[in-house]
Order: C-alpha cells, then sequence, then structure tokens
C-alpha cells in the first residue's frame, strides 16, 4: 500500500473547509449529512489526523475502502466512532455501489462538552478506540433508533442558539452513546462463530509465545491485540462477552498454567521459574500466583509431595 502523508484537521471548521462543505452552524459541533461530501481522488493520498471526536452512521457508500491492508464493503448500515489525535486512512479502491451514499457524521470537539459529565465519561465507551474493521453494524431497527436521534441532533443545532442548546444536543449525544454500547453488546452475541474463533486464536498466540525461546517478558496486551490483528479494548470486548474475563484475565490464566506445570515437573527455584515466564521480579511472580491460587508457589509444589 501507498504510504500517505498526514494532515492534521485543527477545528471541524477545518474539516468543513477540506471538504468543501459550507462553514458550520456552530464552530465545536456539527452534524453534516454524509451524501453531501464528494470523494475526491486526492483524497486516497492522505492520512487524516483529528483533534475532536467524529461519530459516522454511513450506508451505500459508493465504493470500497481499504483500512490497514484489507477491503471492506459499507453498503450495509454501520457506526463508526474516533476519539481526538486518531489517525485514519482510507483508500478508495472502486465505485461499485448502486445504493446512494447517506448517513451522517458527528464531530464534536472536547472544548463542546469541557466542564460536564460527559467530559468524563466519554472516556468509557471503549469503542472510540476500536479499529474501523471493528464498526458496528445496525439492524434495520438499530439504523433508525440512531438515526432519529441524529435528526433531534440536527433540529436542535439548526434551531437559533440559546443557553439550552448545548445541554440539550449533549444530553441527545450520551443517548446516542448508550444506544451504541448496548448495540454493541448484541454484535458480541450475535458474532459467537467469529468470538470462538478469537478465542482459539489468543490461546495459539500465548502457546507461541511461551514456547518461543526469543521472548522478552511477559506478554502484554498490546503485544496479542497486535498480533491478532484487532484493537485491544475490543480483544477484551470481545472476550468478556464470551468467556467473562478480560484478555489481561487470559493471559495471567496461561500464565498460572504455565506456572504450575514447571512448579509440578520441575526442580526449579521458584526465582527461575518466575524469570523463565518473563517475571522482572520473583515477587511479582509470587504475588501473581497467589493472588490467582490462594497458595504460595512454594506451598503449591509442597503439596505435591
Amino acid at each position: 500500500m501507498k504510504s500517505n502523508r498526514v494532515v492534521k484537521v485543527n477545528s471541524i471548521s477545518e474539516f468543513h473547509k477540506v471538504r468543501g462543505l459550507r462553514p458550520p452552524l456552530h464552530p465545536l459541533v456539527s452534524l453534516v449529512d454524509y451524501s453531501t461530501l464528494v470523494h475526491l481522488p486526492e483524497h486516497d493520498k492522505i492520512s487524516w489526523l483529528q483533534t475532536y471526536y467524529s461519530i459516522s452512521l454511513k450506508k451505500g457508500i459508493q465504493g470500497k475502502y481499504r483500512y490497514g491492508q484489507s477491503e471492506y464493503d459499507f453498503d450495509e448500515g454501520l457506526m463508526s466512532f474516533f476519539a481526538p489525535n486518531q489517525i485514519l486512512t482510507i483508500e478508495y479502491v472502486e465505485n461499485i455501489s448502486p445504493i446512494p451514499p447517506s448517513g451522517w457524521i458527528l464531530l464534536i470537539h472536547p472544548d463542546f462538552i469541557w466542564n460536564t459529565p460527559l467530559a468524563k465519561t466519554i472516556k468509557q465507551y471503549s469503542f472510540f478506540d476500536y479499529d474501523l474493521t471493528e464498526a458496528l453494524f445496525l439492524s434495520e431497527k438499530e439504523e433508525k433508533t440512531i438515526a432519529d436521534i441524529m435528526r433531534n441532533i440536527q433540529q436542535e443545532y439548526q434551531a437559533n442558539i440559546d443557553k439550552f442548546s448545548q445541554n440539550i444536543i449533549i444530553s441527545q449525544i450520551e443517548l446516542l452513546l448508550n444506544y451504541a454500547e448496548r448495540f454493541y453488546e448484541r454484535q458480541y452475541i450475535t458474532r459467537k462463530k467469529e468470538n470462538h474463533a478469537l478465542l482459539s486464536r489468543l490461546e495459539e498466540v500465548l502457546d507461541e509465545y511461551f514456547q518461543s525461546e526469543n521472548r522478552e517478558g511477559l506478554p502484554s496486551v498490546h503485544y496479542i491485540a497486535d498480533t491478532l490483528h484487532v484493537s485491544p479494548n475490543y480483544l477484551s470486548n470481545s472476550l468478556k462477552s464470551l468467556t467473562g474475563q478480560s484478555t489481561q484475565n487470559h493471559i495471567h490464566e496461561k500464565l498460572i498454567a504455565k506456572a504450575k506445570e514447571r512448579l509440578s515437573t520441575t526442580e526449579l527455584s521458584i526465582s527461575e521459574i518466575a524469570y523463565e515466564l518473563g517475571f522482572e521480579h520473583p515477587q511479582s511472580f509470587s504475588k501473581l500466583f497467589k493472588s490467582k491460587t490462594s497458595l504460595s508457589p512454594q506451598a503449591f509444589r509442597e503439596s505435591f509431595n
């Protein structure tokens, strides 16, 4: 894939200018009708670094787009979420869709929600850190729910701005995010086959890691996610929906299983086992082992004698 230059879009007004739109009605929040956007060939050579939140509901995008090394067909309705200072690269592949593009892009500058409860809670919505490939695919009913909220925002956004406008728009944003969280939970459930495959691949990656002679330290959540080509948050949330445990919990379980094997089948010291597993300090190993088994490593070993 060809390299792209990174263009930083510093404001919502600048986004409107770059995409050939009229200036926004409000400098800190904007709701864009996706059908008004035109994809230009020069956009293929750009990676966008935006300084605001972006929530998109899109359907019937004309063509396939590339994210990373894979192509995705966005004919179906989907939602994607981006936090400030994320880089997005979308490569237009071909114009194939007979469906006119439609949808919304909601842009929210952090200053718009500054000093409101949403400024803190918005960071709890982990899907803002998902990859584009982990977008939320909506059913027809779910799509209508989101579209109705977007229209409510549009109605308030286009009305005369007064002292109530910000709170009303923020309340609609919070409602939208809560519905998105609910719909993602549904997606985890309805994609159990994919999640089971992800769990199997996770086990394989951990086995390969501990069998490798070139490993350094303990496997991190980011290392596992990168190896599986998913975002850390999406991986943990998918695993929680399937097993009730996060990625970190699965790593700890594998560590404890390997530790029990070494404690019961070798005469290596506790420190040697700790270093072999990747711990920098034996005390950290002993603390984790006891928290997971209620026994110290030495007590566990002695139980086999």
